[in-house]
């Protein structure tokens, strides 16, 4: 596998993980948008999940989620999030690290009418992390609001909406055989990003 070297890199973070996400769109995965997020209650008890990146630009990397989530609970006391991207075909990992702001209600609502109807109607029934009876709950919920907006727009839930890692640090991660890899991360100082490369 080829290596990763200083020369290799853009001086701007995004578009390096632009090159890298270009890149990754076009091998086999089913899903290169896909991201763990890593967020943590304020005593330190860590929780990650799978989520899907859903843009990004020089403001940082966008996300959706229930507000009343686990992870929303965790943003809301404690908003920072650790996102992680692995890239298998081309043994390559992105590691983001920052601070979470949520997106504005105009920007929550462009994306969730922009999701299919079923995924709208989801995001009503389900109170997401909370503990419920069992399946058919859920089922019944899901009609009901199926019937309750049948005929109309399927408008924001108040508890639904986007999240922003503002990037702190972005790590470019390259496997190189006997696990010797390059890692070079972009820290951010006074607005500016340097490059400085970690031990394997």
């Amino acid at each position: 596998m080829k290596g990763l070297h200083e020369g290799d890199l853009d001086p701007d973070p995004i578009k390096q993980f632009d090159r890298w996400f270009e890149e990754a769109k076009k091998s086999n995965l089913h899903y290169p948008e896909a991201m763990s997020a890593a967020t943590a209650t304020p005593d330190g008890r860590p929780s990650v999940r799978m989520v899907l990146l859903k843009g990004h630009d020089q403001r940082g990397f966008c996300f959706y989620t229930n507000y009343e989530s686990r992870k929303g609970g965790d943003l809301a006391n404690n908003p920072r999030v650790a996102l992680l991207f692995y890239w298998e075909p081309y043994e390559r990992q992105v590691r983001i690290e920052g601070a979470v702001e949520k997106l504005s209600e105009e920007e929550s609502y462009a994306y969730f009418q922009s999701r299919p109807r079923g995924s709208r109607i989801g995001a009503w029934a389900s109170a997401q992390s909370a503990m419920i009876e069992n399946r058919e709950e859920l089922e019944k919920l899901v009609a009901k609001y199926e019937a309750q907006f049948k005929d109309d727009e399927i408008p924001l839930p108040p508890f639904w909406g986007g999240y922003r890692c503002v990037p702190e640090s972005i790590e470019f991660w390259q496997g190189r055989a006997n696990r010797l890899h390059d890692r070079l991360c972009y820290l951010r100082e006074n607005g500016d990003w340097k490059i400085v490369r970690l031990a394997p």
